[in-house]
């Protein structure tokens, strides 16, 4: 379980008290005034403000400070105290300006310039030597995580627009696929409505058969255009003219890669039936995704790809035995293909599940919904 900021600052708040209260004892043995109740009581109040440290960085470290000062004024030992105004000059580095965190280190520097004088020291090099490096020391660590945490935002910022800029000509391909779908069913009403008027008066038989396969037809015309309403299809010349690929050519794609060396195999469960295409495409395309996927991130795995006809959904699973999983294969934003897929799979009302196995390899299992009843073979004749 992930810890909140105000806890995990609490916890550092907690350590720092107690390694400065084991520290105090000290004090007397390194000729200083041995600390009392009263430095006590100030050594838990320069450390508590740090607390807030990550809601007001600057002000937490001006009154840890200002704390810090009056236990020196005090005649105590400023060693024992040092740990919180090291952790507050450090925060404001990490998370301000530098115009900002430079003139909170050389508050730091001269209150430690401070400190000696109180203490009426004789090594002023080493004084002098401490309060330049420490504070630099700490403002530079803090600069770094500074700048670290703003390229952890813009590589965040980066993804997000790459993967929205993905959905989005994925849209625009699956709205080129679906108008050719629609263009399809649309043809074969016009045939079947020829067809029909043809036969009215001869062949009862053949029209309502063609009455059929024109209602069926036509529910799923409408849901493809409910679908493609919801798609902004960008303006590209290069849509595709050729028929759209279904789950028949599935054995074709396996055996083209079978051809190239990969290892590949197709099983078909069910009752084969035809879909509704716009279904058809989704499932391809996730298949074709899949074991590009393989391909690319798990070369020499052997693939298994599975088809399973059930009365109201089809399923079809890809899997693979490759040793490891590549990050940009399960992240949302890590490929072209990933976020596709979704897409995909949500523009048609299915479920897909892209992750690791945990026996190893990799898995992409999608669920679709079947629509009204597809034109059967027999039905769909011309003239």
């Amino acid at each position: 379980m992930r810890m909140r900021p105000l806890a995990v600052d609490a916890l550092i708040v907690a350590a720092l008290t107690g390694v400065a209260l084991l520290l105090g004892p000290e004090a007397a043995r390194q000729g200083h005034h041995p600390l009392d109740a009263t430095a006590y009581a100030l050594v838990v109040l320069v450390h508590l403000p740090l607390v807030l440290r990550s809601r007001a960085p600057v002000v937490v470290c001006c009154v840890v400070h200002a704390t810090w000062l009056v236990y020196i004024t005090a005649g105590y030992w400023s060693v024992v105290c040092s740990f919180g105004p090291m952790l507050a000059v450090y925060t404001v580095a990490s998370v301000r300006a530098p115009r900002v965190s430079v003139a909170c280190a050389a508050l730091m520097g001269g209150v430690w310039i401070y400190a000696g004088a109180v203490a009426h020291t004789h090594d002023w090099s080493s004084v002098a030597g401490q309060a330049l490096v420490y504070p630099a020391m700490l403002w530079r660590f803090g600069t770094l995580a500074r700048r670290a945490a703003e390229l952890a935002r813009q590589l965040r910022r980066e993804q997000a627009e790459r993967a929205r800029r993905e959905v989005a000509e994925e849209r625009g391909r699956i709205a080129r696929e679906l108008h050719d779908v629609v263009a399809h069913h649309l043809s074969v009403i016009s045939v079947q409505t020829g067809l029909a008027r043809f036969v009215f008066d001869t062949d009862r038989r053949t029209t309502r058969s063609a009455l059929d396969t024109i209602e069926a037809t036509g529910k799923e015309a409408l849901e493809e255009l409910r679908r493609m309403l919801m798609v902004l299809r960008a303006a590209d010349d290069g849509a595709p003219t050729g028929p759209m690929p279904g789950l028949a050519r599935l054995a074709e794609m396996t055996d083209r890669l079978r051809s190239g060396g990969t290892r590949v195999a197709l099983t078909v469960e069910g009752t084969e039936r035809d879909l509704a295409p716009g279904v058809e495409l989704c499932a391809y395309r996730v298949v074709q995704e899949a074991l590009t996927n393989v391909l690319k991130h798990a070369p020499g795995a052997s693939a298994q790809v599975r088809l399973t006809y059930e009365a109201h959904q089809v399923t079809v699973s890809v899997t693979d035995d490759g040793q490891g999983v590549i990050p940009a294969r399960v992240g949302t934003g890590g490929g072209h293909g990933l976020p596709g897929m979704r897409e995909r799979a949500k523009l048609y009302g299915g479920q897909i599940d892209i992750g690791p196995q945990d026996r190893g390899g990799f898995a992409v299992r999608l669920v679709l919904p079947t629509s009204a009843r597809a034109p059967q073979q027999g039905d769909d004749t011309t003239t």
